[in-house]
């Protein structure tokens, strides 16, 4: 069925941002920075001018607002999703804008990225290419080293802190954290670029993009008094590290319980985790994060890894105007990768399969614009497929799976991923 609708066009060149929109985009940053006490530290930066590359870290929208504030009033062009086009094509692309699907290799895209260097602007990329799901770093690909390399302009990364706090991915109640701080800093210039190798390029980006909100948040004592602060951490922390088991975790109000083993934690205002009884097994989040990821290294490494058979429905996006749905079908995610099959309301059989050297991560959503559910987001360059299981499952662990099963894919071969880099 989306075949009969008109794909977005990729090839459509970037356009330069309008200059009666430029004031606009600064007035619609500047209230949220200031709100929240943004504060910025340049290093390397000053008189420095376009045409760079910007790469930024991703955990909310306000990282688009802090780095719009960053470097006004220079042009910029950013890569976006093209679910953030949906019902404003138009307006995205008039003020610099460029459509990106999500985890693509896309040769137009760099095309793109060259025509916005030409145009001496800079160039926004967000190279996690989803927001953190507890506010620390996602793995970086590895074509980010050869990217820089190729475009022969000045690297600058800009790594903000607290916009996960403030308004967290399972969560996205502003919670008034501030101050909230960015550091923006010259990473490579130009002449500097000439002698890097492509891997030295990405070493120093990994390092870069280090950072941990939670960490941040205890280090300066800030903190979050909204009562309902832990409500939604259940979808990023979904197996018990008391009894162990999956998907049974819930959270109300400051607490997450486990509904199998009935032990709760209580998420203070400070950002640590803290048991009412017993073991408090991780305070920081994050650990219980990663302690997750351990465990489903461990079934990816004994071959065991699946979600099972699971119901889905499947809505798809061939363009930027509104998600069509596709119908209904089944989903697996395995040792394979993902497979999807399904038939739609034409009586037409779809499929999708993503096998796993040909995804190294995947970006996932909690509870879609409040009413649609946990899903999971497969791309092709020409469409984009939001997949909505039922039963039990954890799209936090379909995420964390994609990614191991990528990376014990490239270990078996011979060519390990380094940490941080896919």
């Amino acid at each position: 069925m989306a075949d009969n609708f008109k794909r977005f066009d990729r090839k459509a060149p970037p356009i330069r941002t309008k200059w009666y929109l430029r004031p606009l985009t600064y007035l619609l940053s500047v209230p949220d920075t200031k709100k929240h006490g943004l504060k910025i530290t340049k290093n390397g930066v000053d008189g420095l001018k376009p045409p760079y590359l910007l790469l930024c870290n991703h955990n909310a929208f306000m990282d688009f607002k802090a780095a719009t504030a960053a470097i006004y009033p220079e042009r910029a062009n950013y890569i976006v999703a093209i679910d953030g086009f949906i019902g404003r094509e138009k307006l995205l692309r008039n003020v610099g804008c460029i459509c990106k699907r999500k985890f693509t290799n896309d040769i137009t895209l760099i095309r793109n990225i060259r025509r916005v260097m030409e145009n001496g602007d800079i160039c926004v990329i967000y190279p996690e290419a989803r927001y953190s799901l507890c506010g620390t770093t996602a793995v970086l690909p590895r074509s980010l080293g050869e990217l820089c390399k190729m475009l022969g302009v000045p690297v600058v990364t800009f790594i903000c802190h607290g916009h996960h706090i403030n308004s967290p991915f399972w969560n996205l109640h502003d919670r008034g954290v501030k101050p909230t701080e960015a550091e923006m800093t010259l990473l490579y210039s130009k002449e500097e670029l000439k002698t890097a190798s492509a891997d030295e390029i990405n070493d120093k980006l990994v390092k870069a993009f280090q950072y941990d909100d939670y960490k941040w948040q205890y280090e300066r004592g800030i903190k979050v008094t909204y009562e309902k602060r832990a409500e939604g951490l259940h979808k990023v922390l979904y197996q018990c590290p008391h009894c162990k088991t999956e998907f049974k975790m819930t959270s109300k109000d400051d607490k997450l319980i486990c509904s199998s083993c009935g032990k709760v934690w209580r998420y203070l205002e400070n950002g640590r985790l803290h048991a009412e009884d017993g073991e408090t097994e991780f305070y920081h989040i994050p650990d219980w994060y990663e302690w997750e990821r351990s465990n489903v290294r461990a079934e990816v490494e004994a071959g065991a890894y699946s979600s099972g058979e699971l119901d889905v429905t499947v809505d798809s996006l061939p363009n930027a105007k509104k998600f069509i749905r596709l119908g209904e079908g089944k989903m697996t995610h395995d040792m394979n990768g993902f497979t999807v099959r399904g038939v739609d309301f034409d009586g037409d059989a779809f499929e999708m399969i993503k096998d796993v050297p040909s995804l190294y991560s995947c970006h996932i959503e909690y509870d879609y614009l409040g009413k649609h559910g946990d899903c999971v987001d497969l791309n092709t360059l020409d469409d984009t497929w939001y997949i909505y299981p039922s039963g039990d499952f954890s799209v936090t662990k379909m995420a964390l799976a994609t990614e191991e099963l990528y990376f014990n894919y490239k270990k078996k071969q011979g060519k390990p991923c380094k940490p941080g880099l896919a």
